[in-house]
């Protein structure tokens, strides 16, 4: 079964679960429409440029639908990845560069569950672009009005980002997140390190591919999907080493800190640093305990010589129509001495492949060791046994039992991780909107300051609008989305939230957040006095902060050249 097809099926298990509390959320006064379906398709742009240098601007294509994915993503949607789409070509027999018709569009669509698909096209006249949009609504069959964005090619990370916020609010009416932070998403993200990237996710030979991301970051060292594509590629030609060390690259507060996570698991298990492999499976299954993370990190314990068996039955119960849980358990069981219940689940095993030549011989060899010496503990000397998996001949500092090892699972299945991630999004509005208003607010303002401690400006103002959107008295709110404003450059909107939060009786440090905001807007504005006067308001509420300490410093600095160079006497 294929992942993609898996995913779906554990997610309509999930949800069926997750049912009671989902519509008793529903159930406590969700007055609103129904909510926009959130499953998009977001087509390659088609090349409309009539020029000489159209053939230099065909990356445009897959450019577009890279960063309009990760906009709808961080506003809430699930755009299927270029993965899925792919996968959708071949499943209906099509090549990878096909340009499919608006009713092969919805064929694609059809056959990834989306409900939406994003058709657009892109032309240049000498150093201008333009880029045009339209949303098809699968389920209705209707095409929206056309949306245009218009300027320099330079400029094509903030146009498509513009583009993005205009395409989420057709999609959204009710989504208030501001232009202007969608335009601060990505601008440390040079274009030509942008280029480079698009470019080495789609050239047909991986040398090549790797000469492109490695240049990508060159010049852009915290490109992030940069050192992933990177690390992708490593892995999938077996660089193991090298790999593990570009998946590192992709730091904890990152949304794609899973996957990295994943991978770096997997590549440290095939260079037998089972120790660290462990803790980086663990790492991924803290924040989403999914089957195949808890059977890795579980693989990754019993490579150490010690017990798994608890995992591995947390695997094959999240999960129960994947046999290679089952033959997990199996093996871990029987290396840890129960073997009568290892060869009963190895039974059950074979029930549902009973052409495993592997798992046939060690049902043989159990039996017959089990009647020769029923007493005696398994073996524990290594073995060369289980080559199906890379790590098997690994040096590793403990040693493996004899007969079959436990099976690793190999393929991040990104349609199932950022389903359940959506899923857990899901659980959680839930709980929260059975909470009084005060308190709905004040949570969401915790979750989105952590977003924006993260550098998730539009995940943080997302957030910040939700407490709002639960109480407008909420000053933490304000104070947040005050930060949140001055960051994407929105400095009267900023000013604005600052004065709000300070006017809703704020704690001690909501008030701080909202002086040190006014002072430093102030400051940019050469307001020396106005923000000194903020700034020693911030040292009220808290005279150890380091911020305002620091901040107060700067102010006075500039006070006193301002005072010396109006003093000094004229020439």
């Amino acid at each position: 079964m294929h992942s993609l097809l898996k995913s779906r099926i554990l997610l309509l298990v999930a949800l069926c679960l997750l049912a009671p509390t989902l519509l008793r959320a529903q159930a406590s006064g969700d007055s609103e429409a129904e909510a926009p379906g959130r499953i998009l398709l977001v087509l390659p742009f088609d090349n409309l440029t009539e020029t000489t240098t159209s053939a230099n601007l065909d990356w445009l294509r897959e450019a577009a639908p890279e960063i309009l994915n990760s906009r709808f993503t961080s506003a809430g949607f699930f755009p299927l990845t270029r993965e899925d789409r792919l996968y959708a070509l071949d499943h209906l027999g099509l090549p990878e560069g096909f340009l499919p018709s608006r009713a092969t569009a919805l064929r694609i669509a059809q056959t990834l569950d989306a409900d939406s698909i994003l058709i657009g096209s892109y032309s240049a006249t000498g150093s201008k672009l333009t880029l045009k949009a339209r949303i098809v609504d699968v389920a209705r069959l209707r095409i929206s009005d056309e949306v245009t964005e218009t300027g320099e090619i330079a400029q094509l990370i903030p146009l498509l980002n513009s583009l993005a916020w205009q395409l989420t609010r057709k999609l959204d009416p009710r989504f208030s997140v501001a232009e202007e932070t969608f335009r601060a998403a990505g601008a440390r993200l040079r274009l030509d390190a942008f280029e480079q990237y698009i470019r080495g996710i789609t050239e047909p030979t991986p040398d090549e591919r790797l000469r492109h991301l490695k240049k990508a970051a060159e010049l852009s060292p915290d490109f992030i999907a940069g050192w992933l594509a990177i690390g992708k590629l490593q892995f999938s030609t077996q660089q193991y080493e090298q790999a593990a060390v570009s998946f590192a690259k992709v730091p904890a507060t990152d949304p794609a800190e899973l996957e990295a996570g994943f991978y770096r698991g997997l590549a440290l298990m095939f260079t037998g640093n089972y120790t660290h492999a462990e803790e980086a499976f663990a790492t991924v299954a803290r924040m989403l305990p999914l089957p195949e993370v808890v059977n890795n990190q579980a693989v990754a314990i019993s490579r150490r010589g010690k017990d798994a068996i608890a995992l591995f039955r947390q695997a094959q119960a999240a999960d129960p129509t994947e046999p290679d849980y089952r033959f997990n358990l199996a093996v871990n069981l029987y290396h840890h001495g129960d073997r009568a219940e290892a060869l009963k689940e190895l039974a059950a095993y074979l029930e549902l492949r009973p052409n495993d030549s592997e798992a046939k011989a060690a049902q043989e060899s159990w039996k017959e060791a089990s009647k020769s010496a029923p007493d005696a503990a398994p073996s524990t000397a290594t073995s060369s046994a289980g080559t199906a998996n890379p790590a098997s001949s690994a040096s590793s500092t403990s040693s493996a039992p004899s007969g079959p090892l436990e099976r690793l699972k190999r393929s991040y299945n990104g349609a199932a991780f950022r389903q359940a991630a959506l899923m857990l999004e899901q659980v959680e509005a839930a709980r929260l909107a059975a909470l009084p208003a005060a308190e709905r607010a004040a949570r969401l303002s915790r979750s989105a300051h952590e977003k924006l401690d993260r550098g998730l400006l539009l995940e943080a103002e997302r957030g910040f609008q939700e407490a709002l959107n639960a109480s407008d008295r909420s000053a933490e709110a304000h104070a947040g989305l005050a930060q949140v404003r001055e960051r994407s450059g929105d400095l009267a909107s900023a000013r604005t939230e600052a004065r709000a939060a300070l006017d809703r009786q704020p704690t001690n440090q909501v008030g701080l957040d909202a002086y040190l905001v006014l002072a430093r807007l102030d400051l940019a504005a050469n307001q020396v006095p106005q923000a000194l006067e903020e700034v020693t308001a911030a040292l009220k509420l808290d005279p150890a902060s380091r911020p305002a300490k620091d901040l107060k410093k700067s102010i006075e600095s500039l006070q006193q050249s301002l005072q010396q160079s109006v003093a000094a006497p004229k020439p």
